[in-house]
């Protein structure tokens, strides 16, 4: 054996899993590796009028022209939850940047409740009025943006929903001469189960050319 054949062999995975024969889902596999993962805290309006407020961790941009988000709610038993099935049902929704001053109120919104009940009020979170869309933004998050649909895609046991963004709220303490300034942003990132991440760490890397 050479030595490059006995380093390849020591850094052979351990583990190797097939995703078809796999017996369960790779959510907890999925949720652990592709860390850490932004926050969509997502704000909309039943057609009933109902305020409601939930996070979701598979969230990122899909777009820079046209502005675009996106994130992808798991479906529930009966199809889509709240949040999606508002979205598509009134074409608006806001996205709300998750900073650590806000980590348990956001924890506390992904509780479950009874139908035609609020998560602002039940984690007793200020509402701010929105400029271009129905649903309030949260009154504390630093940055929110105001989307309307843009889309829903089914993919297997999820729904993606994109929606092009139409307002952007940004707090002055998260902005240097008038720019957003990420050393001023301290977002939160989802781990996997009740981990979370803190972005107070930060480094550069220069692009090469």
């Amino acid at each position: 054996m050479t030595e490059n054949e006995s380093t390849a062999e020591e850094a052979a995975p351990a583990l190797e899993i097939d995703a078809d024969e796999h017996d369960r889902t790779l959510y907890r596999i999925l949720s652990s590796a592709v860390v850490p993962r932004p926050i969509a805290w997502v704000s909309t309006r039943s057609e009933a009028g109902v305020d409601n407020l939930a996070p979701y961790s598979f969230f990122t941009v899909a777009s820079v022209e046209p502005p675009v988000l996106l994130f992808a709610p798991v479906d529930g038993a009966d199809g889509l939850k709240d949040t999606p099935r508002n979205a598509r049902d009134t074409g608006e929704f806001v996205v709300n940047l998750v900073t650590e001053e806000l980590a348990a109120a956001m924890n506390d919104t992904s509780a479950t409740l009874a139908a035609g009940d609020s998560e602002f009020d039940h984690a007793g979170i200020e509402r701010a009025d929105s400029s271009a869309v129905e649903p309030p933004r949260v009154a504390d998050a630093k940055v929110a943006f105001e989307c309307t649909l843009h889309d829903l895609v089914d993919v297997g046991g999820s729904t993606l929903v994109l929606g092009e963004v139409r307002r952007v709220h940004l707090a002055e303490s998260v902005t240097t001469d008038g720019k957003i300034d990420v050393d001023e942003i301290d977002a939160v990132g989802r781990l996997a189960g009740s981990r979370y991440a803190r972005t107070a760490d930060r480094f550069s890397l220069e692009r090469p050319p």
